[in-house]
């Protein structure tokens, strides 16, 4: 696994999930603190294996899918 590619997709996919839960939390009407904390906390969970799957395949794209190499 490449682990710096990994910590830069997982960084960008878990803002961006956590942003798309909590404005969708916002429009239902859950405006309480206790739902924008569950929204986060899904966020950073889904964003998980989003990271893994879209660091697989830039990865197999660039041909450096066991990681950095000095």
């Amino acid at each position: 696994m490449n682990w710096p590619l990994f910590s830069v997709i997982y960084s960008i996919a878990a803002t961006v999930t956590i942003g798309v839960f909590i404005v969708a939390t916002l429009v239902t009407g859950f405006n309480e603190i206790l739902h924008v904390q569950i929204a986060v906390a899904l966020g950073i969970l889904v964003s998980i294996p989003a990271g893994l799957f879209f660091t697989k395949k830039v990865g197999s794209i660039t041909g450096n899918e066991e990681g950095y190499e000095a």
